[in-house]
C-alpha cells in the first residue's frame, strides 16, 4: 500500500475537508483528491461521503482512519526516541496523572525540573481517565493504582492514604470533633461516592456516609476539596501527601483513615531508552525521597 496515499488519506481524514488537508500537505485540492481516489481504486471502495458541506468517512474509512491513527503515534513515539540526545535533555514529554496528584503535589515541585532541564517541553494532562500509553496518548502516566497492561515499564513510588483534615479556624468556630458520631455537628466536604476516584477513598467516604451527616459538600476532585478546607467550609477527605505542602491543616481523628492507596510511574517499553523519561523519572524519584525524609522528621 503507498504512504504517500495513506499520509494524504490520513490528513483528510483528520480535516475533513480537501481543501483544509491540502493546506496542511502544501498541496493542492487537485492533487489530494487525485491521490484519495488512487487510494480507493487500489483498495476498491470509498472511503468517503461526499457532499456539499464536506467529507465524511465511509465503514471503510474509519476502519482504515484507526489504522493510520495508530501508525501516526508510533512514527511519533519513534520519532521522539531518535530526537533523544545522547547527553542532552529537551522536547516534549507528555505526562498523565490525576487532577488531584498534579495539581496538589507533581505542578508545584515542577520548577525543580526545568531547573535541571530548561529546553524540557513538558505537556501536564490532568484527568481522571486513565489515558492509554501503548497507543501513545502519553508518554509517562503517575497513577494511583498498579497498572495493567503488560507492555508498560512500571515503578512503584510510594503509598498514600485518604484522611480528615480541618482548617485551625473553622475548628476553633465549630470544635473538632472525638469521634465519627460528632460529624453530625460537622460539615463534610468530599467527593461523590458515585464519582471516578480511587477506590480506597472511596470506601472511606462510604463509611462517613453511614453516619448522621447533616450538612455536606461534594466536589469531583481533592483540589476543589482542597480549596474548600483551607476557605474554613468543613472537614475534608484529602490525600496525605498534602501535608508537607500545607502544614496548617489538623488532622482530625487519626484512627479514621483509608487503606494504603499504591503510586506508581510507568511508562510504555519502547521508551525504556529514552533520555526525556529517565529525566522526569530521576525527578519524581528525588522529589519522593525528600517528601519521605521531611514526613519522618516532622
Amino acid at each position: 500500500m503507498d504512504w504517500d496515499k495513506l499520509r494524504i488519506f490520513h490528513a483528510v481524514a483528520d480535516a475533513g475537508s480537501l481543501t483544509h488537508a491540502g493546506d496542511k500537505l502544501n498541496l493542492s485540492q487537485s492533487a489530494v483528491s487525485r491521490q484519495v481516489r488512487g487510494l480507493e481504486e487500489q483498495l476498491h471502495t470509498n472511503l468517503f461521503h461526499r457532499h456539499a458541506r464536506g467529507l465524511i468517512l465511509t465503514e471503510q474509512g474509519e476502519l482504515l482512519f484507526d489504522a493510520t491513527r495508530a501508525m501516526s503515534k508510533r512514527l511519533d513515539a519513534a520519532a521522539a526516541r531518535i530526537r533523544d540526545s545522547e547527553e542532552e535533555v529537551f522536547g516534549e514529554l507528555r505526562v498523565t496523572t490525576t487532577t488531584g496528584f498534579g495539581t496538589l503535589w507533581l505542578a508545584p515541585r515542577m520548577s525543580k525540573l526545568y531547573e535541571q532541564y530548561p529546553d524540557l517541553k513538558v505537556d501536564l494532562m490532568l484527568e481522571e481517565r486513565v489515558l492509554d500509553l501503548p497507543m501513545r496518548e502519553a508518554d509517562v502516566a503517575i497513577r494511583l493504582k498498579e497498572p495493567s497492561q503488560a507492555d508498560l515499564v512500571r515503578k512503584r513510588l510510594m503509598t498514600v492514604r485518604m484522611c480528615l483534615y480541618a482548617s485551625p479556624t473553622y475548628l476553633a468556630a465549630n470544635g473538632t470533633p472525638e469521634q465519627l458520631e460528632d460529624f453530625s455537628n460537622h460539615r463534610l466536604i468530599c467527593q461523590k461516592a458515585e464519582s471516578n476516584q480511587v477506590g480506597a477513598g472511596l470506601h472511606l467516604i462510604q463509611r462517613l456516609m453511614m453516619h448522621d451527616i447533616k450538612s455536606l459538600l461534594t466536589v469531583n476532585n481533592y483540589f476543589g476539596v482542597l480549596q474548600a478546607v483551607v476557605n474554613n467550609l468543613g472537614i475534608g477527605v484529602l490525600p496525605d501527601y498534602l501535608t508537607q505542602d500545607f502544614p496548617d491543616l489538623v488532622r482530625i481523628l487519626p484512627d479514621v483513615r483509608s487503606t494504603e492507596v499504591p503510586v506508581f510511574l510507568a511508562y510504555p517499553e519502547e521508551l525504556r531508552q529514552s533520555k526525556r523519561v529517565a529525566a522526569f523519572k530521576g525527578f519524581v524519584q528525588e522529589e519522593i525521597i525528600s517528601y519521605r525524609k521531611l514526613l519522618k522528621e516532622s
